[in-house]
């Protein structure tokens, strides 16, 4: 080989590097991992309704008395608590029904490593502990609630109407670009 072909070697062998590592670094995103977002969205504020009946007293002779009910929301339907899958998470969730019949899923006090394209997703999977419980979340039904709105903080997520949140166990943030899960909460039902 001559110097001039080996030098052209070089030469794109230094250009299919820079173009493998541009590719990697748009694929991987490595600056994630020290970008942190945080989040702090308000609670789901609590309204307070009654609802009036009548009851009847057990002494037949005695008058019709009014009852009245006071009902609190928003009403907590479920509750968890993250473990670390891929990366180390902490934080608590919630699944609050609002007195208009819509239902939020709150996270709290989130504490996990930012990283590209993570979603929250309620699923059918159960939360196991390590390696084992990373890849479990798409493996059964699963509802995308939407891009994770900070890695670090409190935030909401709206849960369509047409969900039938008996057919969902446990929250995880999931990683769609690597199909892992960075963190799970089983959800504990009230």
């Amino acid at each position: 080989m001559s110097f001039r072909q080996s030098k052209a070697a070089a030469i794109v062998a230094v250009v299919l590097s820079v173009m493998g590592l541009v590719v990697a670094g748009a694929f991987f995103q490595p600056w994630q991992l020290f970008n942190n977002t945080q989040v702090n969205e308000a609670f789901p504020t609590a309204i307070e309704t009654s609802s009036s009946g009548n009851t009847s007293s057990q002494n037949p002779d005695s008058a019709t008395s009014a009852h009245s009910e006071v009902i609190s929301f928003p009403l907590v339907l479920g509750k968890g608590t993250f473990v670390s899958h891929e990366h180390p998470t902490a934080g608590t969730v919630t699944i609050f029904e609002n007195s208009d019949g819509t239902r939020t899923l709150r996270i709290d006090d989130l504490n996990t490593t930012n990283g590209p394209q993570l979603e929250v997703w309620l699923t059918d999977a159960p939360v196991i502990d390590g390696v084992d419980g990373w890849g479990v979340f798409d493996d059964g039904n699963f509802v995308n609630l939407g891009a994770l709105k900070g890695n670090i903080g409190s935030q909401n997520y709206e849960i369509p109407s047409d969900v039938n949140l008996d057919d969902f166990t446990s929250v995880s943030i999931w990683c769609a670009r690597f199909f892992v899960s960075f963190g799970a909460a089983e959800l504990i039902k009230q």
